[in-house]
């Protein structure tokens, strides 16, 4: 049969058709790859990553309002899942931040500067059932009268099982903290880090000549009179040592099973040792022991084995661990003698015999 008869009509021949079936096919193949780029978010061509593709419950919804790769100006960029802090290995958490409540803390560790405290933080906060906060909140002693939400609203969220804790040394020598501390509950367990008194005010001063190189001496600081052996007890770094008189306020409110005194020396010899009573005392299960632990000889004190998941292991910040300034061992002797009586009357009060004679 003839092309023109197929048509109806007299004309050119067949070739036609086959023109308008390509300019179909090719309009076809059109449509299908625009809607493609539209769902991929774009052509899938080198630049930056395209958006993840829509859920299938949303796919509507994309359809009817195509979303933009792009961020819109000032919105935050989305922060991975691995970086938030819940999610670092180590991070003191049992669980996402999302879930359980601020509560007042029920342990705190109440002093003393430079005794060790932050090792003992530091360490406990890798137990499962413990969370702290980082930062020294100084809320019995600088910030009171900001009031007790103020102070919930620091800590961070636990579980029911989980312990709150915070550490400020400078509640220790603070006349007012034990009463306010027992104010918020009579049922705050205390932990106290004591150190060898004269290596504790070597360890003050050292600390402060790094922020302030212009201070006096420490010989010129420790005594009124050194001929006569007067030793200053005003100047903090001196009266923090003598720890008997400060805990005479403590046990006015507290009873000495509610108390734990831990060795800063044996911190730095036996941390699971002093860690394992630190654990008991709070009433959790012993999950930090030696295993956990290894010696950092060019810090001088132990630190945390690596985490599973992290490059490196913890140890404490670059401002633990300084030199000493060397001091006189005339004046050391000096002041060993000042603080015998103070220790001794100390070790008697705790029933624990520290040996730094």
């Amino acid at each position: 049969m003839a092309c023109g008869a197929l048509s109806g009509r007299a004309g050119p021949p067949c070739p036609r058709l086959p023109r308008r079936l390509l300019f179909l096919l090719t309009l076809s193949l059109s449509g299908t790859y625009l809607c493609y780029s539209l769902l991929r978010c774009g052509a899938p061509l080198p630049g930056p990553p395209r958006c993840p593709p829509a859920r299938s419950a949303a796919a509507k919804k994309l359809l009817q309002a195509p979303r933009s790769c792009a961020r819109e100006p000032g919105e935050p960029r989305a922060e991975p899942a691995w970086s938030r802090p819940e999610a670092r290995p180590g991070a003191n958490s049992s669980a996402p931040a999302r879930l359980g409540s601020k509560r007042l803390p029920q342990a705190l560790i109440v002093g003393v500067k430079k005794g060790g405290t932050r090792a003992v933080l530091e360490f406990i906060r890798v137990h499962p059932d413990v969370r702290a906060v980082g930062s020294e909140p100084h809320f019995f002693d600088r910030h009171y009268d900001k009031g007790l939400e103020w102070y919930r609203s620091l800590m961070p969220r636990t579980l029911g099982s989980q312990i709150t804790m915070e550490k400020t040394p400078s509640y220790f020598v603070t006349k007012e903290a034990p009463r306010r501390i027992f104010n918020m509950s009579r049922d705050t367990k205390l932990i106290v880090v004591v150190r060898n008194p004269v290596t504790r005010a070597i360890s003050d001063y050292t600390q402060t000549l790094s922020k302030k190189p212009e201070i006096p001496t420490f010989e010129g600081l420790s005594f009124q009179n050194r001929s006569l052996g007067l030793v200053d007890t005003s100047w903090s770094a001196i009266r923090i040592g003598m720890y008997v008189l400060h805990l005479e306020s403590w046990l006015q409110y507290f009873p000495l099973s509610q108390i734990l005194f831990v060795s800063g020396e044996k911190m730095i010899t036996d941390p699971a040792g002093e860690m394992g009573k630190v654990q008991d005392f709070l009433g959790i299960k012993r999950v930090l022991t030696d295993k956990h632990f290894y010696f950092n000889k060019t810090k001088g004190f132990p630190c945390l084995k690596k985490p599973e998941g992290s490059t490196f292991p913890r140890c404490l910040g670059k401002s633990k661990g300084r030199t000493h300034v060397q001091i006189d061992p005339e004046v050391i002797e000096q002041l060993r003698d000042f603080y015998r009586p103070y220790n001794i009357k100390f070790y008697e009060t705790v029933g624990q015999d520290f040996r730094w004679e």
